[in-house]
């Protein structure tokens, strides 16, 4: 969005958003195809943006549709911060460095066991096949050690 004209921002955003609501990679490819032609005449800068970062952007379409939502998506990170920031605004001054270092360190652990022991964002199963899917550039490697404690 830094080479886009802030009052193109909605348009180009919508725009982008419709690549996320194709059926399969093809569409995908194809929609992004579309966006950046209809760009590219009136917003030449932007569709070059795009384009340079096409592998980037279209990334989660090597992995099964049913991960998609969760590749693409944000949301877990702004959740966090937001409850860091939440955290931090109720202390509001701290004596120290180490002392903020210590909070976000407690809310990070805190996060991490509730979404290790409770809600995974990534189910086994949706994991499992998704490691399973070969990735472009990946070649056939060794299964790395098990780890033992």
């Amino acid at each position: 969005m830094s080479v886009t004209p802030k009052s193109i921002w909605p348009a180009v955003k919508a725009m982008l958003h419709s690549v996320y609501d194709q059926p399969d990679a093809d569409a995908v490819n194809a929609q992004f195809d579309r966006i950046v032609d209809a760009l590219t005449g009136k917003l030449p800068a932007v569709a070059d943006h795009l384009e340079a970062a096409r592998a980037d952007i279209l990334a989660f379409t090597a992995f099964p549709k049913e991960v998609w939502r969760q590749i693409w998506s944000n949301n877990p990170n702004e959740r966090l911060n937001r409850e860091i920031r939440r955290r931090t605004d109720v202390v509001g001054i701290f004596p120290d460095r180490n002392s903020i270092i210590r909070l976000v360190g407690a809310v990070l652990a805190e996060q991490h066991d509730e979404w290790a022991e409770g809600r995974r964002y990534l189910g086994l199963e949706l994991l499992k096949k998704a490691r399973l899917t070969l990735v472009h550039g990946d070649t056939d490697q060794e299964e790395p050690a098990q780890l033992t404690a």
